[in-house]
């Protein structure tokens, strides 16, 4: 079943509580924590004590994209501020293999993130430890950008490697989604979409995820 998980990124700071308890009655699955250090990408976001105190305003996954430098010196942080599933990028660690193993150590899905420039194939050797695949089909560091068609052929691809490993990985996309390229990502394989402007832009937050959704 396809899962929708809208970037907090986008929502009002004003009122980010009530944000996040209005997208879960809308029908979100998981909740999308975008955390930019102004290093890795070159935009600055939120740390480990706001996800803390957000934690208690929804039960829903907390679903943590870490786009940061040196991510090893930040996964506990992360992980005991009440992340369910804690994303990483390949770029950003040199020792992979270990930092997955880290974020396990914590009780947590592992999932690790590829920018559009990285081929697919370096996710060959850390299959095993891996239980979320995010796709990004925009250069990371902003919000509103526009979808890249390229990235089209890299989900397609990891589709197939995810099945040939028969594991339950989920293949999850960011970037420029909205009701028409949700339609492309979906045909090349992915199953949780995340999006951002086009959820919290909208009008109604329901009908944004149903459309998503549908």
């Amino acid at each position: 079943m396809l899962k929708i998980s809208p970037s907090i990124l986008s929502a009002d700071f004003s009122k980010l509580g009530e944000e996040i308890k209005n997208i879960e009655k809308a029908g979100a699955d998981y909740i999308h924590i975008d955390v930019m250090d102004g290093s890795f990408v070159p935009n600055l976001t939120i740390g480990n004590e706001v996800v803390k105190s957000i934690r208690k305003v929804s039960d829903l996954p907390y679903d943590v994209h870490l786009m940061i430098n040196n991510p090893d010196n930040h996964i506990k942080n992360f992980a005991e501020a009440g992340s369910d599933i804690i994303t990483i990028h390949a770029e950003a660690s040199i020792h992979l293999d270990r930092s997955l193993d880290l974020i396990k150590s914590y009780g947590k899905k592992a999932g690790v993130s590829l920018v559009p420039s990285t081929h697919e194939d370096t996710l060959d050797y850390v299959l095993e430890k891996l239980d979320l695949i995010l796709v990004m089909t925009v250069n990371p560091g902003f919000g509103g950008q526009k979808f890249l068609s390229s990235q089209l052929k890299k989900i397609e691809n990891i589709r197939k490697k995810i099945e040939r490993s028969g594991r339950k990985i989920e293949l999850e996309v960011d970037g420029g989604i909205n009701e028409e390229t949700s339609k492309l990502v979906v045909s090349a394989g992915a199953d949780v979409l995340v999006s951002g402007s086009y959820i919290f832009g909208s009008k109604s937050y329901s009908e944004a995820i149903f459309k998503l959704r549908s």
